[in-house]
């Protein structure tokens, strides 16, 4: 497993709760680098993204592990790879007759004897060649992702934690606040970042909770960021309101032909819609959106609701933001 955050756990100094996010559903704070993750329902420890392939969590315990699962499938598809090669070429070499004009090739039996022990065959050989195209393929896709795993670890970050470094670069320049953000977690060493995933025990440095930061930083320097951003998206958020309802399917066929076949590509969830609905939208594509129903009053703390919708089922909701009223006295739905 990755490693999971003890449910209920508060930092040791109270005061510390300042610089950290809660989350509701393990009702506990969010201890540096760990986040929440909606498959495995609890808060992962170093977080790097949740993997379908393994049904489970990239995180502060197998990180060492997934990344050497991403290096050995690979080498496993190279060589099976050159087993199927070598098995169509010696085989088809006893059925292959090279004239002046043409070459043929007969499938049916071998010129020599003693005949092969394994029948290779029309079907044997689609059969190889197909398992072969599946073989390079996965070293091709699994190699990259490997690639990308080893770039994150040698600069001592997550794939989640990258984001958050770009996302840090583009709200500095889009305030031009003059703030520098410095990667707290990177040892300016790439050995000693390789040494906090993998050591010669297998099991990696610290606990999970409280990791060695560079000069000038401190343990919870990230976190801060985290909340400056997440007061960002607040204010960049625009609000829509529902004008159509939308069941929450992932390819819905009432909404269009360009909403059924660009629908994003991602595991986050869908939201169900009823007209009049409120939501926050943070991000969007062309004909998707993004953002959070509002459930109950967000000045009480209600709970919001996240996913995509498709940007056909909404439209702008035009409203006064010093008094929250609608505009030209609309009624305003919660």
């Amino acid at each position: 497993g990755p490693g999971y955050v003890p449910l209920g756990w508060t930092p040791e100094k109270s005061q510390d709760c300042m610089y950290l996010q809660s989350c509701k559903v393990c009702q506990s704070y969010k201890a540096p680098r760990s986040h929440h993750c909606r498959k495995c329902n609890r808060c992962v420890m170093k977080m790097d993204h949740h993997c379908p392939w393994i049904n489970n969590c990239c995180g502060y315990q197998n990180h060492a592990s997934f990344t050497l699962f991403l290096l050995l499938a690979p080498l496993g598809c190279i060589h099976a790879s050159f087993i199927f090669i070598m098995t169509m070429y010696t085989q088809l070499y006893n059925r292959i007759s090279f004239g002046w004009s043409s070459v043929k090739i007969d499938m049916s039996a071998a010129k020599r004897d003693p005949r092969p022990i394994i029948p290779f065959g029309l079907s044997a050989f689609a059969a190889s060649l197909f398992a072969l195209g599946l073989a390079l393929g996965t070293t091709i896709a699994v190699g990259m992702l490997f690639i990308i795993q080893m770039k994150v670890i040698l600069t001592n970050k997550t794939s989640i934690e990258s984001w958050i470094e770009e996302k840090a670069k583009d709200r500095i320049q889009y305030y031009q606040t003059g703030e520098t953000f410095i990667f707290p977690y990177d040892m300016g060493s790439k050995w000693k970042n390789f040494r906090q995933v993998f050591t010669w025990s297998g099991i990696p440095e610290g606990d999970g909770l409280d990791w060695p930061v560079r000069d000038g930083c401190h343990q919870y320097s990230l976190t801060i960021e985290q909340l400056k951003q997440k007061a960002d998206k607040r204010v960049r958020s625009v609000r829509y309101r529902a004008t159509e309802d939308y069941s929450g399917v992932c390819c819905p066929v009432t909404k269009g032909v360009k909403t059924f076949f660009t629908t994003p590509c991602t595991e986050e969830p869908r939201i169900a819609l009823s007209k009049g609905d409120l939501i926050l939208a943070t991000r969007g594509l062309k004909h998707w959106m993004y953002g959070e129903k509002i459930l109950i009053s967000a000045a009480d703390g209600g709970i919001r609701e996240r996913g995509w919708f498709p940007r056909k089922c909404v439209e702008k909701y035009q409203y006064d933001s010093e008094t929250d009223q609608p505009v030209d006295g609309e009624k305003k739905t919660n």
